[in-house]
């Protein structure tokens, strides 16, 4: 499936999404209705619903389980932001992180040749268990960089693109994501989808990435909990 067929039909997207995340951290997966769902067992031990833009009922519906502990989050895409916080508000639940995108790319448009990192203190260590790549930059015993990718079907989903602080603006984001391709990318694989952060959006933005649209994380706690990063 294309990137513009997968974006038609973003209910297929969001699954593909969910099974690749999940695949990524070895999350058990489920149905609720029917929408997807993930068992978060090495933060919260507790379940996260995922939907893109459900009617009322399932939404009430999907409000009533996550309520049923603290700990369990609702996840919706949608650009209907408003809508949907008012939703939460009705049903109990808190708006614990708006500002994530969901986001697409062709792959035949990504650099998948092997990167080389310009610094000489700088080392890359990829790996791969159980279907997912790894790829690590580190300054002697220190993790500079790192990131993760897990392909579902013609779809590779990233995930956990992460850069330390102190090494921060000397384009390790965008070497991470180049050293994932290298690794996870075939000539079946279309698309790539990730969860982002408003620092990610400018980053994968400037790599050719598109939003598909809006990320909303509900749940009856006052606490968030951005799937970008955590």
């Amino acid at each position: 499936m294309s990137p513009d067929a997968l974006v038609g039909d973003i209910t297929r997207l969001l699954e593909v999404w969910v099974a690749g995340w999940a695949g990524c951290r070895g999350y058990q997966t489920s149905v609720e209705g029917r929408f997807p769902a993930a068992l978060r067992a090495d933060t919260t031990g507790e379940w996260e619903y995922f939907a893109h833009d459900p009617s009322a009922d399932e939404f009430a519906a999907l409000a009533a389980k996550t309520a049923e502990a603290p700990a369990r989050v609702l996840t919706i895409l949608t650009n209907d932001v408003a809508r949907f916080s008012a939703l939460a508000q009705k049903h109990g639940l808190n708006v614990t992180s708006a500002s994530q995108a969901m986001m697409i790319v062709d792959m035949a448009t990504q650099d998948t040749e092997d990167p080389w990192l310009s610094d000489d203190d700088l080392n890359l260590v990829t790996s791969q268990l159980d279907g997912v790549h790894h790829a690590v930059v580190r300054s002697s015993d220190t993790v500079a960089a790192s990131g993760r990718v897990f392909v579902v079907g013609e779809t590779a989903v990233f995930d956990k693109i992460v850069v330390q602080p102190a090494f921060q603006r000397r384009g390790l984001g965008s070497f991470i994501m180049k050293a994932l391709a290298a690794q996870a990318i075939g000539p079946y694989v279309e698309n790539g989808l990730l969860l982002a952060s408003i620092d990610g959006q400018k980053l994968y933005s400037h790599l050719g990435w598109s939003t598909v649209c809006r990320v909303l994380m509900l749940s009856t706690s006052d606490e968030g909990a951005d799937l970008s990063v955590g």
